[in-house]
């Protein structure tokens, strides 16, 4: 059975920092690429941050190049997304989600698009940035 457990975030003041983890059990790691997206009240999903295990190849958001950082230990199964300098926007509810082989997004009009591609979800953790 395909599992993924985000966890951490919380709340975190305006500048600060936290790290995100991404727990997977039941697929081949290795052959996947892990994906955090973002949903806001109100707003639509945004995709964040892909890594895609069976080459390092990772993608940012514009909205948070520079500031987070996709990483993954593979031992441990793993995926992490250390973000820095938070604002205020960042406030979300955040998952990752695993699909094989590569992220399947597309880059167009200055964000990234997820194609129809099945991915796997975990469940959301909270990250909320007081200014």
């Amino acid at each position: 059975e395909v599992q993924l457990q985000a966890s951490g975030g919380g709340l975190v003041q305006a500048g600060g920092s936290t790290r995100l983890s991404c727990a997977t059990s039941g697929f081949t790691f290795d052959d996947y690429a892990i994906a955090w997206y973002r949903q806001a009240p109100g707003k639509e999903r945004e995709e964040v941050s892909c890594i895609e295990n069976n080459d390092g190849n990772k993608m940012y958001a514009d909205s948070v190049k520079g500031r987070f950082t996709i990483s993954s230990d593979n031992a441990k199964k793993t995926v992490y997304l250390q973000m820095n300098s938070l604002k205020p926007e960042d406030t979300a509810a955040y998952y990752c989600a695993a699909l094989p082989d590569n992220c399947g997004w597309v880059y167009y009009s200055g964000r990234f698009y997820s194609t129809d591609a099945e991915r796997y979800w975990g469940q959301g953790t909270q990250v909320t940035v007081s200014s």
